[in-house]
């Protein structure tokens, strides 16, 4: 499973007023814990601060990279922030996103040829967000083919279904489960991946209802997501999970958790 860290995200009110004093100490902090529990990757994501995203979104890239070992998930819809802090990534990074959006398309494009990235493509086009997994698919299939027809490797792309809070539809959680599994069926070597949190919005004990989201969608074939892994309940579902769906050869990861004292019972 891989695991992106979404922690470093100036909408959480701790993150922007770090990111707004550069305040490398705390962000470095913030990057060791993630992948001391168990991030694949690190989201970067300093959307708020519109006018400055592009300087920041690089120093972001560069101070995260100076304290841990793995890559970035460069997490912005602006190709002038992609651009500007493409290059100052060690090794491979990850754009998140591009969409069947014709503007968003052409700019984003070039940037993950260019740069030889893993891409998340989120399932909307210019009609927005569809409403149901048949809709979704159709859109997940044009980013997929035309992404491949374009160079893309398929197993550096991960299709995004958009989870949408199911306080204001009781259906959304299903049409990601079933858009997931639809994916995993058309296209087995393309990657599904999701941010969990927004399930959740606008409801109480929000947590509780992220842990049971992540089960289910890794029961439906999600292969990677966008968590805050310092949730340890969170984190022991997930190496629990990847055990039952049988990921996890001989329990050697979910064994290893144990001993490393990363699983809540």
């Amino acid at each position: 499973m891989l695991i992106i860290g979404e922690r470093i995200n100036t909408s959480r009110k701790a993150m922007a007023p770090a990111v707004a004093a550069r305040d490398a100490d705390f962000i470095r902090a913030e990057a060791k814990a993630q992948v001391e529990a168990g991030a694949t990757l690190i989201d970067v994501n300093c959307g708020t601060f519109m006018a400055e995203e592009p300087e920041l979104l690089a120093w972001l890239v560069e101070t995260v990279q100076g304290a841990v070992e793995v890559p970035v998930c460069l997490d912005s819809p602006n190709p002038a922030a992609l651009e500007n802090a493409l290059p100052r990534h060690k090794g491979r990074a990850m754009i998140n996103s591009i969409t069947a959006e014709k503007e968003r398309w052409e700019k984003v494009l070039p940037l993950v040829l260019t740069y030889n990235t893993r891409v998340i493509a989120l399932t909307m086009d210019d009609r927005g967000m569809p409403e149901t997994a048949e809709e979704r698919l159709k859109v997940a299939a044009r980013l997929v083919e035309n992404l491949v027809r374009e160079g893309v490797k398929e197993d550096d792309i991960f299709i995004d279904p958009l989870v949408r809070p199911v306080s204001t539809g009781n259906q959304y959680a299903m049409v990601v489960y079933e858009t997931i599994r639809r994916v995993r069926e058309e296209f087995p070597r393309v990657h599904t991946v999701c941010g969990l949190s927004n399930v959740s919005f606008g409801l109480p004990a929000r947590k509780l209802i992220n842990q049971a989201f992540l089960v289910q969608t890794m029961a439906a074939g999600l292969d990677a997501v966008i968590l805050d892994p310092l949730d340890k309940r969170l984190m022991s579902l997930l190496y629990a999970g990847e055990l039952l769906l049988g990921r996890d050869e001989y329990a050697a990861g979910y064994l290893s958790a144990f001993r490393e004292g990363k699983l809540e019972a």
